[in-house]
């Protein structure tokens, strides 16, 4: 198992504030809008740096979508910001009608998904996001694992022509992948290969898939830990030549498990190569109050949640052979 060992902790959303600083000199098309929530996105930098490139639009975020899809009109790239729930649920039908219907280049960037923002509980958690914006057409949808993906995918996608959702989380979570990393769309990271089980992970759980594999390893299973931080479109091809050598797979997600990654893994399966699947998402239900680690505890998405798929998956994996 390689190790992956870090040496500070950050929230994945301070990395798109990172991002979206480095654009405000980098390119002078991007701009900001923030529906009433500049401290939670950490847009601060970017508006110390550009602020006549950043709107404030108050708690309004219909408008603030539409605005977006008229400043991408004239050749802007507009980067909305929200929390996760409010960037999707609130504000669908705008999103929609404006923005994917006419493939307008909106990147929709949603902070505080999933469980984990904790005590503010489930109106404020969303479990469905990344189900809603990937059954829209032409919509790019990306989930980042850590402060560095997430700076990079940020600057990444502004150079990518179309509309984006970009979702990112609130706890202060390992920084574990590369300062300097180049963050491509599409192509999957191989965290680790191995032979016996194929370990598919996003967002916060590719940390809990790298804890799972160093226990599973332990225990003599050798796990191959690919991070799918692109869902759509996704890296089919990185997927089935794992599978294909492994023979069976565990999905990870901080979402529930209709819709979400575990659901497009299951699509591929199905059409091009059958193989035992094992689900590690919160089961069909709305979130709740409480800390990060007691809402990951409770629905299942800690590393020992990883280990126990694993062990049922390679078990019907065994039973097929």
């Amino acid at each position: 198992m390689k190790k992956y060992t870090y040496t500070e902790k950050k929230d994945t959303r301070s990395g798109f504030g990172a991002g979206m600083a480095e654009l405000a000199d980098k390119n002078p098309n991007v701009v900001g809008l923030c529906a009433d929530l500049i401290g939670s996105l950490k847009f601060e930098k970017f508006i110390e740096k550009a602020p006549e490139r950043f709107f404030q639009i108050g708690i309004a975020e219909a408008n603030m979508i539409g605005m977006a899809a008229g400043l991408a009109t004239e050749d802007k790239i507009p980067f909305t910001g929200t929390f996760a729930n409010f960037s999707t649920g609130r504000v669908y039908d705008q999103i929609r009608q404006s923005v994917a219907y006419s493939g307008k280049n909106v990147k929709i960037c949603a902070s505080h998904a999933g469980l984990t923002l904790g005590e503010d509980g489930a109106t404020h958690q969303i479990l469905e996001d990344i189900g809603l914006m990937k059954m829209l057409p032409g919509m790019t949808v990306i989930n980042t694992c850590d402060y560095n993906q997430t700076k990079a995918a940020t600057i990444a996608i502004a150079d990518y022509e179309g509309p984006v959702y970009l979702r990112f989380g609130r706890p202060v979570i390992p920084v574990f992948t590369d300062e300097n990393q180049t963050f491509e769309i599409g192509k999957a990271w191989m965290v680790n290969e191995g032979k016996d089980v194929t370990i598919v992970a996003t967002g916060h759980l590719v940390w809990e898939a790298i804890k799972a594999g160093e226990i599973l390893e332990e225990q003599g299973i050798d796990a191959e830990i690919i991070n799918i931080h692109t869902i759509k479109p996704l890296d089919a091809e990185a997927i089935l030549n794992s599978v294909k050598k492994t023979g069976c797979v565990v999905t990870a997600e901080e979402h529930n498990r209709l819709g979400g990654l575990g659901d497009s893994v299951a699509q591929l399966l199905i059409t091009e190569y059958l193989a035992p699947q094992e689900y590690v998402a919160v089961n069909d239900s709305f979130g709740e109050s409480g800390t990060p680690d007691q809402l990951m505890e409770k629905y299942g998405l800690t590393a020992n949640d990883i280990v126990a798929a694993v062990k049922k998956v390679m078990s019907r994996k065994s039973e097929n052979l």
